[in-house]
């Protein structure tokens, strides 16, 4: 079943990518007592997901936080190393990037995608959403191959 607005998220394991090396968190503890502006991409490095979405939050994290966001998030069914790599890359220290190595994070809110034809495998579909202390208050799942509800540009106007 896929996640809803007013669900809370599920309690799984996911990796931070940090400087000292990968860092395993817990959802539900991540997500308490604060506000989260999380964005999902189906790849680390792939083009859309480098060139558009995540360059959009890092353009917008001083406006995400003027309105009232405390964390902004990327995951990705990725690794810990491809997800610091790409921090580093591409990514800046307003954004906690936190890997899904396994897709047990996109498999419990519903929102993976079958990249097999790419060479992918399973993934996390495009997505943004709004967290307020683990409960989803704004989710914006794109259709397949779209980028436009998950930017943050969108989840700005929602905010």
């Amino acid at each position: 079943m896929t996640i809803s607005t007013g669900d809370s998220l599920p309690d799984v394991t996911m990796v931070k990518a940090t400087d000292a090396g990968p860092e395993q968190v817990q959802s539900s503890e991540f997500f308490a007592g604060k506000k989260v502006a999380l964005f999902a991409v189906p790849g680390a490095f792939t083009p859309t997901c480098s060139a558009k979405h995540l360059p959009g939050y890092v353009e917008k994290a001083e406006e995400l936080r003027a309105k009232g966001v405390d964390e902004i998030a990327c995951t990705s069914v990725n690794d810990p190393f491809v997800m610091g790599a790409w921090q580093k890359a591409d990514g800046s220290e307003d954004i906690t990037f936190l890997a899904d190595g396994n897709g047990d994070f996109a498999e419990a809110i519903g929102l993976t995608m079958d990249g097999s034809g790419f060479g992918l495998g399973t993934r996390s579909q495009r997505y943004s959403m709004i967290v307020e202390d683990g409960k989803v208050t704004e989710l914006n799942v794109e259709a397949p191959g779209d980028f436009s509800v998950s930017s943050a540009e969108h989840l700005l106007g929602q905010l």
